[in-house]
């Protein structure tokens, strides 16, 4: 037997044929490839880099000049209370959201995903995922008229039941304010990865759901030992997004309380946003974006080597 060698392989016909083809179909690949990249380079790099850069100076939005200061802004960042005060609330944020958006949107998809529920449960996926759709803005200013003290519905509501002792003005009290509104955000989304995870369940084979009843199992050990482990990816990915999320907020506060009362529901996006276009100081705005960037940016890159780590486990 005649055994080749690599130049008789590269001068095979058969082989030039496929190396040719191959160039073709990359090159045609890369003629739509390259488009998207320049744009993220363009629209995501750059700015990043920029803006990294742009954080060593003081500067006003309407000034050309730029004076060079070092690591000041960092420096003032954190030696301000408010920031800590941000960097708290985003972190009650994440957690929240993770309990409700994450552990209950899980148990409800189960719970909806029950045969007793019958046609009632197209019904309760309506109801629950309407909110997620709604505009970020009517929803705001629903729930500051809910939340009013004076004609909203929330506090009648509680002298109803008799909890008297808990009405109060939601928005306008800096003790229960930032959790009025983290309420608002679960009352909104909890219903879009709900429906996330009522599609990785419905993908579940029902042999592993018969096989675990034949063994006794019943509802409960079946969503904990079968469905929360078969929904393993849609549970990290769901993670890391309402994680990033809980940092990068921003609508919900400034729409329903502006940072206040005082500035006790201040987040990192209204302090970026009240430093950069209320007290016109670009340069410390610019330090605090960077600091939420490497928040989120770490945050994504942690989640995410865990989610490899799981899913290669897994398989």
């Amino acid at each position: 037997m005649e055994v080749q060698g690599s130049g008789s392989i590269i001068r095979n016909p058969v082989f030039v044929e496929m190396a040719g083809i191959m160039y073709r179909e990359n090159k045609h690949a890369i003629k739509y490839i390259v488009p998207g990249v320049l744009i993220i380079i363009l629209f995501i790099y750059i700015p990043v880099i920029m803006n990294f850069r742009y954080s060593f100076f003081s500067w006003a939005s309407y000034s050309k000049e730029k004076r060079f200061i070092g690591f000041e802004n960092y420096i003032r960042l954190f030696h301000d209370d408010v920031f800590y005060t941000a960097l708290f609330n985003n972190t009650a944020y994440a957690i929240i959201s993770v309990v409700f958006q994450i552990g209950l949107s899980l148990i409800i998809a189960w719970i909806l995903e029950q045969k007793f529920l019958g046609n009632a449960s197209k019904f309760f996926r309506i109801v629950f995922y309407i909110p997620s759709v709604i505009s970020m803005t009517v929803v705001g200013l629903l729930w500051q008229m809910i939340y009013n003290p004076n004609i909203g519905l929330l506090n009648p509501l509680l002298e109803v039941i008799g909890l008297r002792n808990l009405t109060r003005d939601w928005l306008g009290d800096k003790n229960t304010a930032i959790y009025a509104v983290i309420s608002v955000s679960q009352w909104q989304y909890i219903g879009s990865t709900m429906m996330l995870f009522i599609v990785a369940m419905q993908k579940i084979p029902q042999e592993l759901f018969e096989s675990a009843a034949i063994d006794g199992a019943g509802g409960m050990k079946q969503f904990i030992y079968v469905a929360v482990p078969q929904c393993k990816e849609a549970i990290l990915m769901n993670l890391i997004v309402t994680i990033v999320n809980a940092f990068k907020v921003f609508d919900e506060v400034y729409i329903m309380t502006g940072g206040g009362p005082g500035r006790s529901t201040e987040v990192l996006g209204t302090y970026l946003y009240r430093a950069a276009f209320r007290n016109n100081e670009m340069g410390y705005a610019t330090a605090i974006s960077t600091v939420l960037f490497l928040i989120t940016f770490f945050i994504s890159v942690f989640q995410l080597q865990f989610y490899r780590r799981q899913i290669g486990d897994s398989k």
